[in-house]
Formats: structure tokens, sequence, C-alpha cells
């Protein structure tokens, strides 16, 4: 650590003293509000603890250091917020997502930026969420789930060939590079272990690795951020360096943004004096003017009645629209832009699971009332955060309720879908994922 230390002082000079001090310190703990859910006005109402904004996103906030356990809380099960270290929302923000834009993040688990740009599409354009670990795929695949994010596509694919595949595709792309996790340090005592000087020069070389890939999936005039959690100049400022002169058909542009301080012309760094553990961000640009080249979707086959019926019997309106196809017994509805003729991509999911077909019947799937609001669901129940019946549900437990509530019900908390469950005579019969039940 001793050649860690000696570069921190380094680059910081006079301020290096100021930073040593928060490594006496607590870490900085955040959560992002998930607006498709829940507003900030509303999650500060129910989550019982006073929210402080930080400076990263408008919907980012510091959780008190007294605060435990909040994975557990039914408002976080129902995806109505993301718990993510404050700076680590800072990139997004750069990217500046505008609804309809096609948006990849390449390097996407376990899925907090991903999330924060499905949010700022708001269910419009196109979200493509890639990461090459598999079991890290899963785990992004299953957060983008739970905050109800209908327009992604997940997939585990090697950059070079998902952007070799999807050429001039994307308005805006994300690199959240892997780095060395300098700005870890202090919540990761593995990081700051595994740091070497070597694996700080073969985190540079893939990263420009990566960049390299990324820029192939890009368009013309399109905006590209680097992002790492590291204070790394090899790792941020070289990598940068480097790929501009490799490619000047790229330049560094404004972000626009106050937060941490500059590096380079227009990069920012973030470390813990500036309110987060540490990031650093960069806007490129690739010169040329955007021009829609999205072609049109193929068509799908109109669902058959069996499965529109099913369909209308559990959501009005049928709101995550009508792009439905069947494979493997599993029923899928496609977002509207998703073009479903690509083959070797390693995908996932794309949108999401209505229902799968068990012997002679079809039953739902948690991911589409993740994705209901509410008022689009045929039967609920809604319970209070703090009430038994919420946590009873949660730990897997069937519960009583209305008589008035028939078949598959939503089950709500304060108005949020968090999943959903059989009504037949006063009872729910329990239908939320094992994997996701809160253990006694």
């Amino acid at each position: 650590m001793n050649d860690f230390l000696f570069k921190m002082k380094s680059l910081l000079g006079d301020q290096y003293n100021e930073f040593l001090k928060f490594y006496e310190t607590d870490n900085f703990r955040g959560l992002r509000v998930n607006t498709l859910k829940c507003s900030c006005e509303k999650l500060k109402s129910l989550i019982g603890f006073e929210l402080k904004k930080t400076p990263f996103c408008n919907n980012g906030f510091y959780i008190p250091k007294s605060v435990a356990s909040l994975g557990n809380n039914p408002l976080h099960h129902s995806g109505a917020f993301y718990i993510q270290e404050p700076s680590a929302t800072s990139a997004v923000t750069m990217l500046d997502v505008q609804e309809d834009d096609f948006v990849l993040d390449l390097c996407a688990a376990p899925g907090g930026k991903s999330t924060q740009i499905g949010e700022k599409l708001n269910g419009t354009g196109l979200l493509w969420s890639n990461e090459i670990v598999k079991n890290r795929a899963n785990i992004l695949l299953s957060n983008i789930e739970r905050m109800g994010i209908t327009n992604a596509v997940v997939s585990n694919c090697r950059p070079e060939i998902l952007c070799s595949r999807l050429t001039n595709y994307f308005d805006k792309v994300l690199v959240d590079a892997p780095c060395s996790g300098e700005g870890m340090f202090r919540k990761n005592s593995d990081a700051a272990v595994q740091w070497s000087t070597e694996h700080v020069k073969s985190c540079a070389q893939r990263q420009l690795l990566i960049l390299n890939s990324a820029k192939s999936a890009l368009k013309d005039g399109g905006i590209m951020v680097y992002s790492t959690c590291t204070f790394s100049v090899e790792e941020n400022e070289g990598v940068i360096g480097r790929f501009l002169e490799e490619n000047p058909e790229f330049e560094l542009v404004d972000a626009n943004v106050t937060f941490g301080r500059p590096a380079l012309e227009y990069a920012r760094r973030i470390f813990p004096m500036d309110g987060g553990e540490g990031h650093f961000a960069a806007k490129l640009r690739k010169k040329g003017t955007l021009i829609e080249t999205h072609s049109e979707k193929p068509n799908i086959d109109k669902a058959d009645k069996e499965v529109l019926d099913f369909y209308d019997s559990l959501f009005m309106n049928r709101p995550f629209g009508e792009r439905i196809y069947v494979k493997n017994s599993k029923i899928f509805i496609f977002p509207k832009n998703y073009n479903y003729n690509v083959q070797g991509l390693q995908i996932l999911r794309a949108g999401i699971i209505l229902g799968e077909f068990v012997k002679r019947r079809i039953e739902p799937h948690h991911s589409a009332f993740m994705a209901a609001k509410m008022n689009e669901c045929r039967s609920v129940v809604d319970f209070d955060v703090n009430s038994r019946e919420i946590f009873d549900f949660l730990h897997g437990e069937e519960i009583g309720i209305s008589a008035d509530n028939k078949g598959y019900t939503a089950v709500c908390v304060n108005g949020i879908t968090t999943g959903f469950g059989k009504a037949s005579n006063a009872r729910l019969k329990n239908k939320y994922p094992k994997g996701l039940r809160i253990l006694k």
C-alpha cells in the first residue's frame, strides 16, 4: 500500500492529509429513488429516516449511518429505491440520457447505473445492459426486474462481439469499466489487499480495449461516458488520453456538471472530500451528425386468444404492449424497439416475462407484476410498509385478505407493486420467488 499512498500524495498535494482523515470515518452510504415506481416525496414520507440530498443526481440521497438491514425493507423489495454509493450515480448524470434514446451499458452489473438509465428513459427508447460474467449478469437481470424496467435487453456477451454486431446502433454508451477499485478501499478491504502497480497497469490495458470495442456501437454524433471507481491516473486520464490519440473522431466534451473537481479539460474526479467514496467520469462525443438510423422492427405474429385472454385477466389495457413472443413455454413481451432477430449475443432476457405454460395452464411471472403499476392490475391488495401482512408475504407465508379478491392478485406496499399471489376464500397463496424472500 505504500506505493498507493505515495501516488495519492503526488496527486493530491496539500489535500493529502485531508484525504487520509476520511479513512478514519464511516463510509458514505446512499440510495437512489426509482422514479418509475415512486416519487422522492413519497419515499421520504415512508422510509422512516431522514434523507439528505447528494450532489450527484436529482434523486440520490445519503443514508444515515444508523440505518441497518435496508435490503429487507419492503420498499426495497418493491423497487422503490436502489441502494447505491452516492458518487456512483455521477456517470449517468453526465451521460444525460433523454427519453427515446437507445443506450448501451456495456459493463452493467450489478445494475445501479443501468437501472438509473432505465428510470431516465421512462419506458421509451431502448436500454441494452451487458455483463460478461454470467453470475453477475443474473444479478443485473434481477435488479432490472425489481426496478420494473420493461424496455431493457440483458445480455452476457463479450464486449467486442456485442459491439461489432450492433455497429452504429446506440445514441449513448456507458463504459463503467472494471478497475483497480481504489475508490472502494474504505468499504472493501479485499480491494486494498489485491491492489498493486501491476494490477493498475493491467486494468488500464483492459479498459482501453473495452473502449475501443464500445466505439463501434456508437452512432456518429453520439455520446460515450467512460467511468471508473478508481483514483488512478493511469486508468483515468491515461486511458482517455490514449483513446483520444488513437481515435481522432472522438472529442472530450463538457458535461456541464459542478460536482467533484476538474480532471483533464472537462472530465470530473470525485474524492471522499467531495461527498462520495470516489469516481472518475469523462464525456466523449463521436464527431459527426446524429441521425435516426433505427430500422423498422420485425413483426411478431399476433398472439393467440389464450395468451391474450390470460394477459387481459391480469392487467388492464395491456400495459406492456403486444409484441408477444413464446419460446420454451415462456411468454415474453418484448420492448417496442427491440429487434429480436439477433443471434449469438447471449441474451438472457428482452423485456418482461408475462407468464409460462405449465401443463395445460398459464401461470404468471414475477417480472410482469414488478413492471405493473397498481392501477393497471385487475386484482390488488395493498399493505402499509410497516404492516405485519407485507412482512409475512415477503417471508413467503400465506396471508389473509378480503374475500372480494379472486385469482391472481398483485401485492403492493403503499401503492407500489412488489409481487403477486393467488387469492381464494379470503386467503392469498404466496407466489413471491423463494430466492428473494426475507429469512426469519
